[in-house]
């Protein structure tokens, strides 16, 4: 009895899973006649932890320009605030959405629960990170196009 099965190298199945390994895709689907092979790679998996919360809220920095960001702060400066947003992905934070354009937000920006703070990319994949919360935008901790890794402070909340 024969079968419609076609013949597979597996040195062609290698090699396109190769091409996967050595690109960032996540998925790549090759087909020729009666042959289809589809290669896919899982996405890691990441596990995060939420912050334990803080009862006192930490006074109001004094406000700064309203279109520039702040220099980077020292760590423990930021990293016990109540309105902190941190990164929750390794990347490169884009304050806007694409170069030249306005930020998304800017120092004593008010802003809603959901709203677009900025973009982390990722594997080339722009992802929007939203306001945890309503409030103010009192301090914005990284800069345009700064890399970023994950639970870095980004900006703070009030």
């Amino acid at each position: 009895m024969k079968t419609n099965k076609p013949n597979i190298d597996p040195a062609l199945v290698r090699e396109i899973a190769n091409l996967l390994s050595e690109s960032d895709l996540t998925e790549i689907e090759v087909q020729h006649e009666d042959l289809r092979i589809r290669v896919v790679r899982a996405a890691p998996t990441v596990y995060a932890t939420a912050p334990a919360p803080v009862a006192v809220a930490a006074p109001a920095p004094a406000a700064a320009p309203v279109s520039a960001p702040l220099a980077a702060a020292a760590p423990d400066d930021v990293s016990k605030h109540p309105g902190l947003v941190t990164s929750p992905m390794v990347g490169t934070a884009y304050l806007g959405p694409e170069p030249g354009a306005k930020y998304f937000v800017d120092v004593g920006s008010v802003v809603k629960e959901g709203q677009t703070l900025l973009i982390v990319e990722a594997m080339k994949t722009m992802n929007a990170i939203p306001a945890p919360r309503a409030g103010t935008v009192t301090r914005i901790i990284v800069e345009n196009a700064q890399p970023v890794e994950y639970g870095e402070p980004l900006l703070i909340i009030e």
